[in-house]
């Protein structure tokens, strides 16, 4: 899962930035696909939200009323950014995982004192494209060297011509909380290679709050987080052939107080059957297929999961409200 410093392999060349292109095949996100939906109860990974469609949900999402998340988490960089600078250090290679937009990136090169290279790695080649077309125009000095790739598996991280005296990885919004504990552990470990001995990582986590609060961020009235899931299902009818009806299925997100994470599921709403390649998957009338998890830590338990991957918190802020956490990581001493 690490991200790894060699040259890297298929690059192109488009409005001159190298992009390297490690897109998951068609094949591949069938295996997956099928692989989740033999588990019991069905799965299927979040990852595949982010196509270009997916990506402009989100972002639709997160200028929602209910949705404080992006709010909160740009108000708060833009509060902090100095002592992050200043924490950091000049001349860092920036390492982005799911970089989205780059709204919260926008603040962060800002504040960098001469940053080398910003690497951003993104699923969506379409988002990736646009921000790094943006943030190639604001900030003219910084190398862009974009991967498009799944950043829960190995990636190549391109070599800056510059030499950048530390890498910084940067992992904002509420990512990390979409992966079982295991896995998030598994994900700051390899953070933890990425970065290096000298290196730190700037971690955005959404803190525990009221089950009302969560509920509505994750159900809008506007109904566009119900869209952005069942996009899920057009993505994948559109790129391994499947054929989910839309219309057969609908978006439900619950805060499960005792396990302290919001659990989104799409619901079958009638017995039915679905083709996957040469397979055809059965649906129950009310089946659950989990398609997102998004945890919710507070200090002591974000706290525990870096010292499981072999990090520390080193500066911790928090937004006004303790809506929402931003955290330095280190290595840890051994």
């Amino acid at each position: 899962m690490a991200v790894q410093r060699h040259s890297p392999g298929a690059r192109s060349v488009i409005a001159g930035t190298a992009l390297t292109d490690l897109r998951p095949t068609p094949a591949a996100i069938e295996r997956e696909v099928l692989a989740g939906l033999a588990r019991d109860p069905k799965r299927l990974p979040s990852k595949y939200f982010y196509d270009g469609r997916g990506s402009e949900l989100f972002e639709a999402i997160t200028r929602q009323p209910e949705y404080y998340l992006t709010r909160v988490e740009i108000g708060l960089l833009e509060a902090c950014a100095p002592e992050i600078a200043q924490a950091v250090g000049p001349r860092t290679h920036v390492v982005e995982y799911g970089s989205g937009s780059g709204r919260k990136t926008d603040v962060l090169l800002d504040a960098l004192d001469d940053v080398v290279a910003y690497t951003p790695i993104e699923i969506s080649r379409s988002a990736l494209l646009e921000s790094v077309a943006v943030l190639g125009a604001r900030h003219a000095a910084v190398e862009m060297l974009p991967v498009c790739a799944d950043f829960t598996h190995a990636v190549t991280l391109p070599r800056s011509t510059r030499p950048a005296a530390r890498t910084l990885v940067f992992f904002p919004g509420s990512t990390l909380g979409n992966f079982e504990s295991s896995d998030a552990v598994a994900l700051l470990h390899a953070m933890r290679a990425t970065m290096g001995d000298d290196g730190a990582a700037i971690i955005g986590i959404d803190l525990v709050k009221p089950k009302p609060i969560l509920d509505a961020a994750y159900n809008d009235a506007s109904g566009i987080t119900a869209e952005f899931t069942l996009n899920l299902l057009a993505r994948l009818n559109r790129e391994i052939g499947s054929d989910f009806q839309l219309n057969a299925f609908e978006h439900r997100a619950d805060y499960v107080v005792a396990r302290s994470r919001i659990e989104t599921h799409l619901v079958s709403l009638a017995d039915q059957a679905v083709r996957i390649g040469a397979q055809e998957v059965a649906f129950a009338e009310g089946e659950e297929v989990l398609v997102e998890l998004s945890h919710k830590y507070t200090d002591d338990s974000f706290d525990a999961l870096a010292r499981s991957a072999g990090l520390r918190t080193a500066r911790a802020w928090n937004d006004p409200t303790d809506a929402f956490g931003l955290r330095l990581l280190t290595r840890a001493p051994p």
